[in-house]
């Protein structure tokens, strides 16, 4: 049980003494952040800040994995969807940077890469013994879902939480502080039934984002960028995938749900009425322009996801 909490320790050092080189490094290269101009105002000043920060808890958590849990296929598989989508992100961000807009990859190029890998990742879980198809409802029971229908479901739930998730990181600290309360469940989950290795990588991707949020805490030195928000998406999805817990995700996440469901809302309803029910879309957007500061935005939304991580851990303790 040493491993776990090597590997947390060292993903978080890691991330620490690499921290300030990259920023230093990105800061040369102008690898910076391009602000949208229909965003809040109070975000133009953010302009410049270097993105691609996803690279730090990246390098940290592989290296950590590779070292305490390279003989756990679970984790492996884990770490090869969040290296997955670690890419499709970090090639927009370099498509953005390079380019100075708003707009990287296509929205279709990084949709389908997304799919197949989640379709990859729901077959091998599916003939894996020992994983299987089954998915676990949170107030009690389980469904053992057909192979054809459990793969395309692991897909779509990969490829929902990873975009909550891009869709969640607008504020400084907001998607890496949210992300490592959402994990601390599957932490206890994973370690409640035993799985080790799978623990292993969870705990170091959190050791990897507490000291990623020193660089990243407002006023932020370094935006994740879509290289680090779809990777920790990714990283979400393929626990629940692996350990059948798809239902909770939706529950411990469910801030994320909000953030998406709010932009939905915003859109559908603006298309039929031309009037905004928010603001601005995503929901942390909207109270910004309430007048609320950024760190008091943040707090909140730490708290309420806060509340939807323990609603999630009272269910995992009574069924694990």
């Amino acid at each position: 049980m040493t491993n776990p909490i090597f590997a947390g320790i060292l993903s978080l050092i890691i991330v620490l003494l690499i921290g300030p080189k990259l920023i230093g490094s990105l800061h040369k290269l102008k690898y910076g952040q391009t602000v949208r101009s229909d965003g809040p105002k109070t975000h133009l000043k953010k302009s410049g800040v270097p993105t691609m920060g996803g690279l730090l808890f990246i390098t940290g958590t592989t290296i950590a994995t590779l070292i305490f849990a390279r003989s756990s296929d679970e984790a492996l598989i884990s770490l090869a969807v969040f290296l997955g989508y670690g890419l499709i992100g970090f090639l927009d961000d370099y498509i953005i940077v390079k380019k100075k807009r708003t707009l990287g990859l296509k929205a279709r190029y990084k949709l389908f890469f997304q799919i197949v890998l989640g379709l990859l990742i729901g077959l091998w879980a599916a003939y894996k013994p020992g994983i299987g198809t089954l998915v676990y409802w949170p107030f009690g029971g389980a469904w053992e879902l057909p192979v054809w229908l459990f793969v395309p479901f692991a897909a779509f739930v990969l490829v929902a939480v990873t975009n909550a998730v891009n869709l969640t990181d607008g504020l400084d600290g907001l998607a890496s502080g949210t992300v490592v309360i959402a994990l601390l469940p599957f932490v206890l989950m994973c370690y409640r039934s035993g799985r080790i290795g799978l623990l292993t990588f969870a705990v170091a991707l959190v050791g990897s984002l507490l000291g990623f949020l020193y660089f990243n805490r407002h006023p932020a030195k370094i935006f994740m960028g879509d290289t680090g928000s779809l990777a920790l998406g990714a990283a979400l999805g393929a626990i629940s995938v692996l350990t059948g817990t798809e239902f909770f995700l939706a529950i411990i996440g469910g801030l994320f749900v909000i953030e998406v469901l709010s932009d939905i809302i915003q859109v559908t309803v603006f298309k039929k009425t031309g009037k905004r029910v928010f603001k601005m879309a995503p929901i942390h957007h909207h109270f910004e322009l309430l007048g609320w500061h950024e760190t008091k935005v943040v707090g909140t939304f730490y708290l309420a996801a806060a509340v939807f991580a323990a609603i999630g851990t009272v269910l995992i303790i009574r069924i694990w």
